[in-house]
């Protein structure tokens, strides 16, 4: 089982032992930036027509959701490991191209498990027929009271590719828990890198993320 940060849990109970710890480089600066998003729920930048890349060329995802906007800037990187902040507090852990933990919302992805390796890892390998691949994630409501959090939401997903137009668009059908969706990614068909994708961040429904200023790898 491939095991991605449980961060909302880490946050809350920073002292107990026998937690998995994130693969930061500096996890008491991911705590606090988390700790810092602002309840009940981070403000939305202004409305723009399009992400404009950070005047300093700094790496940043552009993120839709629920009719709102925001530009986040990459706040911390370890490897494919990155958390990435807007202005009105909306933070997003991303492990590569997936979504792995969120703050800022009313409900926050707490953390997030693969049950084997990640197809979003090898994009060009993923076959045109649907593969099986369970995740299992983590919930909590952003007031952070331990009795409104749900641990281990079981989802069983098939993940297939294909062509769309001039990109390989990765579909991940998933159900379990009462929930069913469709995370899309869209990646280079030369490279396999993925520059665009939409994706179940809990109660919010569906979130864009369309990466505006690449980081460095």
């Amino acid at each position: 089982m491939r095991l991605l940060p449980r961060l909302g849990l880490l946050l809350l109970l920073p002292g107990c032992a026998g937690l998995p710890v994130p693969d930061w480089a500096d996890p008491s600066s991911l705590w606090q930036t988390l700790w810092e998003a602002p309840p009940p729920e981070a403000e939305a930048d202004a409305p723009q027509p399009g992400f404009a890349p950070p005047p300093d060329g700094a790496p940043a995802l552009g993120l839709t959701w629920q009719g709102r906007r925001a530009l986040a800037r990459l706040v911390q990187q370890n490897g494919e490991n990155r958390l990435w902040r807007s202005a009105g507090g909306l933070v997003v852990a991303t492990d590569g191209a997936r979504v792995v933990a969120t703050a800022g919302l009313r409900e926050w992805i707490a953390g997030s498990r693969l049950d084997g390796p990640d197809p979003l890892d090898e994009p060009l390998a993923i076959p045109a027929r649907p593969v099986g691949l369970r995740r299992q994630i983590d919930l909590m409501r952003n007031s952070r009271k331990p009795d409104e959090m749900r641990f281990g939401l079981s989802l069983t997903c098939r993940v297939s590719a294909g062509p769309a137009g001039a990109a390989l668009l990765i579909r991940e059908g998933c159900r379990g828990g009462g929930h069913s969706f469709t995370n899309r990614y869209w990646a280079d068909p030369a490279t396999g890198g993925i520059y665009r994708s939409e994706q179940w961040v809990g109660e919010a429904g569906m979130m864009l993320l369309e990466v505006v200023t690449p980081p460095s790898s």
